[in-house]
């Protein structure tokens, strides 16, 4: 089939509660799909909120070797290669600074920093604890050493507040020094003010010849709304956020019911 026939040329899927089960793999099911797309001729990315370090060891499993946008779209990473292509970090001394004003507003806060680079560690200070994918490695540190080398991201806990009201309460007092989203259970991030995941799919998808308009992308959580809005049509798991839903042009199934694969036969013709 030749790729103008295609119903789309770019397959962009997010990783957790997405493309990979709740037992953090990715279905044999799954894997057909994908392998007869490509087949066809159009591309798969990946497109995630883990840092390229906390992907890498996925990617390596499913033997994905194509671009992979990163931690939030602040990297494009090359998984055949194990190379960063790009890398965005967070300035430091705002990122203390909303951290204060939050502080201020809603009380002390448990701080983890993702640091820069291909084999930047994940620090968390007192009282983070990661909730999702629990085998990734987070190495604890005192509070005052968070920012001591350079940071793509904040993440951001709070003892009372749900993920939608601390996110909802650190946008409203810091929105105009950091990016602020809520990605998954326990996971509110802090950003580069303006960096979304659509800033790196839309870099991907250039590197890579192909438009929005020809882009079908998946996700389950409100980071993949920009996502949603710069791809051609943008498809809500069954178990993703009420807010990504609203936004969505379909919902499929779950994540553990293969709803990348269910709309993938159906688009492409794959038959199942």
């Amino acid at each position: 089939m030749s790729t103008d026939a295609l119903p789309y040329r770019l397959v962009a899927t997010d990783l957790d509660g997405t493309l990979l089960t709740s037992a953090e793999s990715v279905s044999a099911r799954t894997r057909k799909a994908l392998g007869a797309v490509t087949a066809l001729g159009a591309q798969h990315i990946i497109v995630t909120g883990r840092s390229a370090g906390w992907t890498r060891p996925v990617l390596d499993e499913i033997g994905y070797t194509g671009i992979a946008v990163c931690g939030q779209g602040a990297q494009v990473y090359d998984a055949g290669a194990h190379k960063l292509l790009t890398s965005v970090t967070l300035d430091r001394q705002l990122a203390a600074l909303a951290l204060a004003k939050i502080e201020a507003e809603v009380g002390p806060l448990a701080v983890a920093a993702n640091q820069d680079g291909l084999d930047g560690e994940v620090v968390a200070g007192p009282g983070y604890r990661l909730r999702i994918a629990t085998g990734l490695p987070v190495r604890q540190v005192a509070a005052e050493q968070l920012l001591a080398a350079p940071v793509s991201k904040l993440y951001i806990q709070h003892p009372e507040l749900t993920d939608d009201q601390l996110a909802e309460a650190a946008w409203s007092v810091a929105g105009q020094l950091v990016g602020v989203v809520m990605a998954g259970d326990g996971i509110v991030e802090l950003l580069p003010l303006g960096l979304t995941k659509a800033t790196g799919l839309s870099l991907a998808a250039h590197r890579l010849g192909v438009r929005a308009a020809e882009t079908i992308a998946f996700g389950d959580m409100p980071n993949d709304i920009p996502m949603f809005r710069w791809a051609g049509h943008g498809v809500a798991m069954g178990n993703a956020h009420e807010q990504l839903r609203a936004v969505a042009d379909e919902v499929t199934v779950s994540n553990d019911e293969d709803g990348v694969a269910v709309v993938l036969d159906r688009v492409f013709g794959l038959g199942g």
